[in-house]
């Protein structure tokens, strides 16, 4: 069983962002089956991996609503930039030798989820716009190649 369900409310309708998002989801599942088992190398080893690609997910999502022209892109990136700080402490107090994988565990869950449904959920028609008169497809599948390797 699914610690963390990805359901179609979390959908923001950009296929790109959605696989990503479902990436992150599927991280914390890993992290979640990694505390059942008490498995802390194996802990570590998926907190590493989850704060390197939401880093390169914020920066691609960041770059998109940039040159989409999305008028509160500052304020997203300060969204990201707390939360990845918020990450940052967790990590550091985990690295000092504290239980905190638990409590990690439901603040993920619970910011993703209100992260997307609120935050993404606001620029995403203007993003979803941006693709559809497809402007810049070439920035896009170069960018996705080079952040993700998928294109």
């Amino acid at each position: 069983m699914f610690y963390f369900v990805w359901e179609s409310s979390l959908e923001t309708g950009i296929d790109i962002i959605d696989t990503q998002h479902r990436r992150i989801v599927d991280y914390i599942n890993q992290l979640h089956v990694a505390i059942s088992d008490k498995d802390r190398n194996e802990v570590e080893r998926i907190l590493n991996q989850m704060i390197d690609y939401t880093i390169t997910h914020f920066t691609f999502e960041e770059s998109l609503m940039e040159k989409a022209g999305y008028a509160h892109v500052g304020a997203h990136k300060a969204v990201h930039e707390a939360f990845t700080n918020r990450i940052a402490s967790y990590k550091q107090r985990f690295d000092n030798g504290e239980d905190i994988a638990k409590k990690l565990l439901s603040d993920l869950r619970i910011w993703l989820t209100n992260h997307i449904k609120h935050e993404d959920g606001d620029y995403s028609g203007v993003v979803k716009e941006h693709l559809r008169r497809d402007i810049d497809k070439g920035w896009l599948s170069k960018t996705l190649g080079r952040l993700f390797g998928n294109a």
